[in-house]
């Protein structure tokens, strides 16, 4: 059952210890409040600020698995927190591990500073859980999908407009990347998982898939550097750095280019033109 005291205390205690730059926003010049005012968290966890007032006053609905998992990431919770929090609304803690999509409150920490970089947060199956400002001028929403479509390399072998974004000198290889790093993870997590079930559809889905995926390729990387071809500004290349989270399985992707090169201009302008347009190769969920 629902502990409302229990859960309602634990809310407001870690939204008094978030500070503003602790999650990326600034702190104005008239900030009396200790921590993080109520509708900044609502607005971190995608709620509104009536119904996460009314949680820390002990009030509400019963908040749902899904409510309770975007409040723990709002509030920047650690699994042991976010574990907790579960049980104080009275639900059980989801799994751990690399089926698991909270993000760790240190990769989010270096993530929220990052906003003038294209930089994005992905499962080990290429599923987009967060993005960056800049990392949606570049490449469109892609938190957006749903189901096996989250993965780019599912969307890479299903849906021809992914392939847009990227230099078609490179197709070939990105085929054999996402086949190799699929083979690898149906590998090491095995029968029954969630990297076996992508391997069963795009066998039954994709000739091109079919073809790669039996030369049995494994260990094929990119050079350290990316060419996406952008609608507004053009071919860019960009080195892509990679930051590990084992316990998570997650990785933080960020996109730079070499100063003084002209996609290092292009960049900068992206930045001005921002997500004010979505990249017109972006199609909806297939």
């Amino acid at each position: 059952m629902i502990d409302r005291a229990g859960l309602a205390a634990f809310l407001r205690h870690h939204r008094e210890s978030l500070q503003p730059e602790d999650v990326g926003l600034p702190r104005g010049q008239r900030r009396r409040t200790a921590g993080l005012r109520r509708e900044e968290v609502a607005a971190l966890c995608h709620i509104s600020t009536d119904y996460y007032s009314r949680l820390e006053r002990e009030r509400g609905p019963h908040p749902s698995e899904q409510m309770i998992a975007s409040i723990a990431q709002g509030l920047r919770l650690s699994l042991d927190e976010r574990d907790h929090l579960f049980r104080l609304a009275g639900h059980h803690p989801p799994v751990r591990g690399a089926a698991s999509e909270h993000v760790s409150p240190g990769l989010l920490r270096i993530f929220d500073r990052l906003a003038d970089t294209p930089a994005e947060i992905v499962t080990e199956l290429g599923e987009t859980l967060r993005q960056t400002p800049l990392g949606v001028a570049l490449t469109g929403d892609t938190t957006r999908y749903t189901g096996p479509a989250r993965s780019i390399g599912y969307r890479w072998f299903t849906d021809p407009a992914v392939r847009a974004m990227y230099h078609p000198d490179d197709h070939a290889l990105h085929s054999r990347v996402f086949a190799a790093g699929l083979r690898k993870m149906v590998t090491l997590r095995g029968p029954g998982s969630r990297a076996a079930h992508f391997m069963d559809l795009l066998l039954a889905r994709s000739e091109e898939f079919r073809a790669v995926w039996d030369e049995h390729e494994i260990g094929i990387h990119y050079n350290g550097v990316k060419r996406y071809v952008h609608p507004e500004v053009g071919t860019l290349e960009l080195n892509c750095q990679t930051l590990l989270d084992p316990e998570q399985s997650h990785m933080l992707l960020v996109y730079t280019a070499a100063p003084g090169s002209e996609s290092y201009e292009k960049l900068r302008l992206l930045s001005v033109i921002g997500a004010q347009e979505m990249p017109v190769w972006t199609s909806p969920n297939p």
